[in-house]
């Protein structure tokens, strides 16, 4: 990292240690690592080998090129604005799902809002009939790639309508000279049922853990980052059990991630809602290396839903809930129907 945030003014990152004699001020070097649903984030051509009709400008959403530009300038003001408390670079990692190609990602890092941090990114396609795939946007001033692939997830029989759901996009890199391995989910929907689709979502955590476990066995201090929309709460049984994730820092046992997100969602906290019931589906895990403080790479210091007052909807049916882009198939001049989530990671000075 070239830059350093003085802790004396950044109270997140502010340690005293005193004892009777003396008085020590830490610094430290920042970096924030984020999630965000881009909800529908289409271009306006017509991709005749996914289901992508509606987001069309002779669609029944009314998809024009002035809706879509509207959408990329939205989604570029959110993304400016994350972390920047912390950091004023923002993400040096982003995590995003629900984009349709490169086209579209290209028009969000190239727009005004962005261009400086001269983000790039790392995207496959998948067979998911809607045609979203997930993706790793990234400030190479933070984070050098040295690899990646996507990680194909197997839906059972009878769990979902359809037969192909969203790659696991896999990423090796150096964040400041730090080995890290990033995993990027969108998992099944709920869509259909919860019960019925379950199988689908325990599917995906399946395929991860299996990555994991394999990255931890070459290297039990692996530093992992696994993040996304997971279509589940931090205490559903895809990522209690099948993920072997739990939020008890304390009490973790060998291999198991740290979810920083069950307190917050046991406080009723969420990124999404639905018939006025709040889910916590956008999240960032970590593997144990992480957590010692005492180290002197990088650790994690806290985690944070990222809500302001613009992104919020303030009337109707949908008053308190994430601002979305449509309200049915009329456009609504919104942002995402998720709140992204972020964590901030510190490394002594």
């Amino acid at each position: 990292m070239k830059r350093t945030i003085p802790v004396l003014l950044l109270c997140v990152a502010y340690i005293i240690i005193t004892n009777r004699l003396y008085a020590q001020t830490t610094t430290y070097n920042t970096a924030i690592v984020a999630f965000y649903n881009l909800e529908n984030f289409y271009d306006t051509i017509n991709n005749t080998m996914v289901n992508d009709e509606d987001f069309l400008p002779d669609g029944k959403k009314a998809y024009t090129s002035a809706v879509y530009k509207e959408k990329v300038k939205h989604l570029a003001s959110v993304i400016a604005q994350i972390g920047t408390d912390i950091n004023p670079d923002g993400p040096a990692v982003l995590g995003c799902a629900e984009i349709e190609n490169d086209t579209v990602l290209n028009d969000l890092i190239h727009h005004p809002l962005l261009a400086e941090r001269n983000y790039r990114f790392i995207h496959y396609d998948s067979r998911d009939p809607r045609g979203v795939d997930v993706a790793l946007i990234y400030n190479p001033k933070y984070f050098k790639v040295e690899s990646s692939r996507p990680l194909f997830v197997q839906l059972p029989r009878d769990s979902k309508t359809a037969f192909y759901t969203r790659d696991i996009l896999w990423v090796t890199g150096y964040l400041n000279g730090e080995r890290v391995d990033v995993l990027v989910n969108h998992w099944p929907s709920r869509y259909g049922g919860e019960k019925r689709s379950t199988p689908a979502r325990a599917a995906a955590a399946i395929v991860a853990r299996k990555k994991i476990n394999e990255l931890l066995k070459q290297n039990p201090h692996d530093k992992i980052i696994l993040m996304g929309d997971l279509n589940d709460d931090p205490v559903n049984v895809s990522i209690a059990e099948y993920l072997d994730a739990g939020g008890d820092m304390k009490n973790l046992h060998e291999g198991e991630l740290y979810n920083p997100w069950v307190g917050l969602y046991k406080k009723g906290l969420g990124t999404l809602a639905y018939q006025d019931a709040w889910s916590l589906f956008d999240q960032i895990m970590l593997s144990q290396s992480w957590l010692d403080k005492k180290q002197t790479g990088f650790f994690f210091y806290q985690n944070h839903v990222f809500k302001k007052e613009f992104m919020i909807e303030n009337m109707g049916r949908y008053k308190g809930y994430p601002l979305r882009t449509y309200d049915g198939d009329t456009f609504h001049n919104g942002y995402s129907d998720h709140f992204p989530t972020y964590i901030i990671l510190l490394k002594k000075r």
